[in-house]
C-alpha cells in the first residue's frame, strides 16, 4: 500500500457488486474481493457460499483519503446495498451476504459511527449493519477479480451489478474517476 494510502474492508452483499461499484471512484487505488469475518483460515468460494464458514464476501478498497474520504467512501457503501435486511441482498442469501464494515482503526471504527447513524436517520427500517474490527481478509480466488468488467453481458451482471453501477454514477457523478463523468463533468 502506498504511503498516505488507507484500507477500508466492507461486506455488503456480492462482492461483484460491491467490486464494480468502487473501482468507479476517483481517489480508489485497487479493489479486492475476498472473505472476512469468519473462523476458517484460506477459505475457498465454495466453502464460503455453503455459509458454514463466518466469512462474509468482502471487498479490501484502497484509497486516497485526500481525493476520497472514508466517510464518503461508506456513503457510497450505504447508497448501493440494503444495510436494513439479514443475510440478503436482492437474490443473494445467506450469512455470506451480511452488512458488515471490517474497521482497521479506532478512527474508522468512530466514523462508521457516525455514518451509520446517518444512513439509519434515512431509512425507515433499523440497520443490521455490523461494525467489527478487521482480524483477517483472503482474497477471493483470481478469478473473481474484475467479474464485471470480463463479464458485462451475463445475466447477474446485467439485472443484479449493472444497475447498482448506474446508480452510483447517478448519484455520485462528482467523485466518478474522470473517464467516467458525464459530459460536461459535474
Amino acid at each position: 500500500m502506498g504511503e498516505g494510502r488507507e484500507r477500508a474492508t466492507l461486506a455488503g452483499g456480492c462482492f461483484w457488486c460491491l467490486e464494480a461499484v468502487f473501482e468507479q471512484l476517483e481517489g480508489v487505488e485497487e479493489v479486492v474481493p475476498g472473505y472476512a469475518g469468519g473462523w476458517v483460515d484460506r477459505p475457498t468460494y465454495e466453502q464460503v457460499c455453503s455459509g458454514q464458514t463466518g466469512h462474509a464476501e468482502a471487498v479490501q478498497v484502497t484509497f486516497d483519503p485526500q481525493v476520497l474520504s472514508y466517510r464518503d467512501l461508506l456513503r457510497v457503501f450505504f447508497a448501493v446495498h440494503d444495510p436494513t435486511t439479514r443475510d440478503r441482498q436482492g437474490p443473494d442469501v445467506g450469512p455470506q451476504y451480511r452488512s458488515v464494515i471490517f474497521t482497521h482503526t479506532p478512527e474508522q471504527e468512530a466514523a462508521a459511527a457516525e455514518v451509520m447513524a446517518e444512513a439509519a436517520g434515512q431509512r425507515d427500517d433499523p440497520l443490521v449493519t455490523e461494525v467489527l474490527p478487521l482480524e483477517a481478509f483472503y482474497p477471493a480466488e483470481d478469478y473473481h477479480r474484475g467479474y464485471f468488467r470480463r463479464h458485462p453481458r451475463q445475466a447477474y451482471c446485467q439485472v443484479v451489478i449493472a444497475p447498482k453501477v448506474a446508480a452510483v454514477r447517478r448519484e455520485f457523478a462528482g467523485r466518478l474517476k474522470t473517464g467516467l463523468r458525464p459530459a460536461g463533468g459535474v
